[in-house]
C-alpha cells in the first residue's frame, strides 16, 4: 500500500493520499477552493497542504475514497 502523507508546517493538519486507490480522476483538483492538489504522473498530490482551509471537499469528491483528511 502506497500511502503518501502530507503534513502542514505546524503538523496540525494531515492529508493522506492512497496512491494505490487514486485513479487520477482529478476531482480533488477540481473542487478544492484553495488549489491544494495537483495531478503528478496520474496521481493526486497535496502539494500545497499549508493552503488547506479544511473544507473536506476533496474527501467528498474523490470517487475512490483515496483521500483521508485529519479534519474530516
Amino acid at each position: 500500500m502506497a500511502v503518501k502523507k502530507y503534513e502542514s508546517k505546524g503538523a496540525a493538519l494531515t492529508i493522506e493520499v492512497d496512491e494505490d486507490k487514486c485513479i487520477g480522476a482529478g476531482e480533488c483538483v477540481n473542487v478544492c477552493p484553495t488549489n491544494v492538489y495537483d495531478l503528478v504522473e496520474g496521481k493526486s498530490k497535496a502539494t500545497r497542504v499549508d493552503d488547506c482551509i479544511e473544507c473536506c471537499a476533496c474527501v467528498d469528491a474523490c470517487p475512490t475514497k483515496a483521500i483521508k483528511h485529519s479534519s474530516c
